[in-house]
């Protein structure tokens, strides 16, 4: 029985979004190979997962070396070496609080826990947030996406991820997103001051009975679009929240690990001091892990038995995580993501002033959004067009991605390896799609 076949016959119908999909024989690198021996240039990378490429042999050779030592031993009852080294390397360069010690003389260190998902990293940093300070109400914002799991889908702004899964989570209140292209307050950055930012006071005294325990953010808004908040956004939010006494748990699952140009998303800002920073995706390039590392003085609010996870911390994609971030360091594919991202903005902005239905370009590093609209004065989201360009991106042998609240943003997030050459072919066959004339409606 071909895959094809079993995926309708066993698989719940969840695959498919109107695109059939490809049935992957192998990758590897920026290339994916289907069954038939087409290859495709992968310019969506999983949904910024495999980071360092698919296949990278350091990183398969670590995860290896690891099967043959040990494969699980549940990390939450046993110690195994390889999980406490993996807590301190991020211990070592994820952007959260560090604390003084009771002498003055240190800084208590980070820690980490480890779970399989971004959602799961999500809801364990939630649940961290609401026992060290004793309270229970989380802010989001309205556009945001932070998991499937009722928790998660509790904080997520999106009709259509939340739709048919209710009743949710009571305690959260939403606050405007930062999305100038289509501002919910109708005010133009920078003369707006940043008024989503400080509206952020009005969501905590209107929509919550001031019993905030963490205020949840992404750096860049992903799946909401790639929507990309002005620099100092993150800043001046967080300073609110703060001042009425809310951790900041920042969401680097999708923007983490290199993937805007800096280790994570929150380094484009300054002098934010996250209390809690949740991280999936492209920790381990494509093995199954989830995380939060929180502050040495949040952190100790769990006590053992509090939190768990049976198949979190697995050694194996642990030991894969240490080595990603080794050929992350090592091989400079920050640096590259940030030399081949601005090639391809300036690729799209060009495309922009030339095609009536890019309507905005946006991202940072290697990621990247078009939202496309039907008429750039009213900015009629055109869902239909986006889907079209991803479809003939196909048929050139190129992988990306659609999505958006309104689901009309093309996302470009290929492997931070990616080259010169590659980056120009992606750009070359996407202006050529955006002249087609078969675009029309």
């Amino acid at each position: 029985m071909d895959a094809k076949t079993q995926s309708a016959r066993f698989l719940l119908p969840v695959v498919s979004q109107g695109l059939e999909p490809i049935v992957v024989a192998s990758a590897s690198g920026r290339t994916v190979t289907d069954i038939d021996g087409n290859t495709y240039l992968d310019c969506f990378s999983g949904i910024s997962v495999v980071n360092a490429g698919h296949n990278h042999p350091r990183i398969l050779a670590a995860a290896r070396e690891q099967m043959d030592k040990l494969v699980h031993a549940a990390s939450c009852v046993y110690h195994v070496p390889v999980v406490g080294e993996l807590a301190e390397k991020l211990a070592g360069i994820v952007p959260v609080a560090r604390n003084s010690a009771p002498d003055g003389t240190r800084l208590a260190d980070p820690k980490s826990f480890f779970g399989n998902s971004g959602a799961e990293a999500i809801e364990g940093a939630m649940r961290l947030a609401k026992q060290h300070t004793g309270r229970r109400e989380v802010v989001a914002l309205a556009y945001g996406f932070h998991g499937r799991t009722i928790g998660t889908l509790s904080i997520t702004g999106n009709m259509g991820r939340k739709k048919n899964n209710g009743p949710y989570l009571s305690g959260v209140a939403f606050g405007p997103t930062p999305y100038c292209y289509r501002c919910p307050l109708t005010l133009s950055y920078p003369s707006c001051d940043l008024a989503c930012a400080h509206a952020l006071r009005d969501t905590i005294r209107q929509q919550t009975s001031g019993d905030v325990a963490a205020f949840v953010v992404e750096p860049i808004l992903g799946e909401g679009g790639i929507i990309t908040p002005p620099t100092e956004y993150l800043t001046v939010a967080a300073q609110i929240l703060h001042e009425h006494g809310a951790l900041i748990i920042v969401d680097e699952v999708q923007t983490g690990f290199g993937r805007t140009g800096k280790m994570f998303g929150m380094d484009h800002s300054t002098n934010v001091n996250a209390d809690i920073v949740a991280m999936a995706k492209g920790i381990a390039n494509g093995f199954p892990l989830g995380a939060f590392t929180a502050s040495a003085a949040v952190a100790d609010a769990m006590k053992p038995g509090d939190h768990l996870s049976t198949f979190g911390g697995n050694p194996i994609s642990c030991a894969a995580a240490l080595a990603n971030l080794a050929v992350i360091e090592e091989e400079g594919l920050i640096e590259n993501a940030v030399a081949r991202g601005a090639e391809l903005m300036a690729r799209c902005q060009a495309m922009q002033e030339h095609c009536r239905w890019i309507g905005d370009v946006r991202g940072k590093g290697l990621m990247l959004g078009l939202e496309l609209v039907r008429d750039r004065a009213t900015k009629e989201p055109a869902p239909d067009v986006a889907k079209a360009v991803r479809a003939k991106m196909r048929e050139r042998g190129i992988l990306i991605g659609v999505g958006g609240i309104f689901g009309n943003v093309v996302r470009l997030q290929p492997p931070l390896s990616i080259t010169g050459d590659e980056c120009d072919r992606a750009a070359t066959e996407l202006a050529d799609v955006f002249a087609s004339s078969s675009l029309a409606s």
